[in-house]
């Protein structure tokens, strides 16, 4: 019964600590660019803007895909 209780706590612990994020300290974004969503992978992050377009971005900043999205007008 105390081996369950350890396991169940190591479980716990392991779930709930922090996994490291390198989120960016700046962004720069295009001129006029207004964004409204943001999401992070390890190896990339995107911003989506109010112009219904989505800028993927490294991690070191480097711009890698723009997509922009038709039809949701």
């Amino acid at each position: 019964m105390i081996a369950g209780i350890l396991i169940i706590v190591l479980l716990l612990v392991f779930k709930m600590r922090p996994e490291s994020q390198n989120f960016p300290q700046t962004l720069i974004l295009p001129e006029g660019t207004k964004p409204i969503a943001f999401t992070q992978t390890k190896n990339w992050y995107s911003i989506i803007t109010d112009a219904n377009e989505i800028l993927i971005y490294k991690n070191d900043g480097t711009l890698i895909n723009s997509i922009q999205v038709q039809g949701l007008e």
